[in-house]
């Protein structure tokens, strides 16, 4: 228990905790939507966020959170407005803006350790104002995503029969996005840009083993994701090891796990 004696661990503890929560219930409507590859496509659009506060001073966590939802409309924008098939939307802004964030840091020389906690999160780098914007953002985002969840799920089940129903597809479709993109981009500063969707996945994909339905699955991602975020804290502290990757391989571990013992 000495390590929440420093103030940094306990913060690093409250956001992950947040995250957690953000990133469990955001992902179960995710993947349910087939939407898995969204959540790295987001990040790495975060990333050009990050690099444009870096190199132009500004605040790399609101650049990220900006960057992060405008990369989601125009995600869904070019999903809905041309044949384009998802998947290919996804694969071409994942390496377009990868290779924006890439030129960007080159041509500023940001390429720092405040980048590289971006990239495999860090944490050592959660502040103070870090938890009230996580706080304040992840709220308003999980109200909104508990408001209209079931609506969002009657999409992911079927989006045709939910059109001539009358739900604003359109609408949910852009809410759900951009909610994604706003957890996506305030979680970075502790798991990572490149490690943020598998926090955003697996914990559902786990759940979904036990086939258990919706409501259950949900409450199953998120005490797998709660249960990642602290071991992975925890042996985060004890062994120097990046926040983000100790959190990721934690949530494997219970996936495997999900696996061997949901086997028919």
């Amino acid at each position: 228990m000495e390590m929440f004696e420093y103030d940094f661990m306990q913060r690093a503890f409250i956001a992950g905790i947040i995250i957690a929560v953000l990133a469990s219930v955001s992902g179960t409507f995710i993947v349910l939507r087939r939407y898995s590859m969204m959540s790295e496509t987001l990040a790495h659009s975060a990333l050009v966020g990050v690099a444009v506060g870096l190199v132009a001073g500004y605040n790399p966590l609101w650049m990220a959170v900006i960057v992060a939802v405008l990369s989601a409309w125009l995600i869904e924008y070019l999903r809905s407005s041309f044949t384009l098939y998802s998947d290919a939307v996804l694969a071409i802004m994942l390496s377009g803006t990868l290779a924006i964030a890439v030129i960007i840091v080159s041509l500023g020389g940001a390429f720092n350790n405040s980048l590289f906690s971006y990239l495999f999160g860090s944490i050592l780098s959660v502040s103070q104002e870090d938890i009230v914007t996580i706080s304040l953002f992840g709220s308003i985002s999980l109200g909104l995503l508990l408001t209209y969840s079931k609506e969002l799920y009657f999409i992911a089940y079927d989006e045709e029969v939910a059109k001539t129903s009358g739900l604003k597809v359109r609408f949910l479709n852009y809410l759900l996005v951009s909610v994604s993109a706003i957890i996506i981009a305030l979680s970075i500063r502790v798991v990572g840009s490149l490690l943020i969707g598998a926090l955003m996945v697996i914990p559902t994909v786990s759940a979904l083993q036990y086939r258990v339905g919706f409501v259950k699955t949900m409450i199953v991602s998120l005490l797998i994701a709660l249960f990642s975020v602290a071991c992975g804290m925890v042996f985060s502290y004890l062994f120097s090891l990046p926040s983000g990757a100790t959190i990721v391989l934690c949530v494997l571990v219970l996936f495997i796990f999900s696996l061997v013992i949901n086997k028919e």
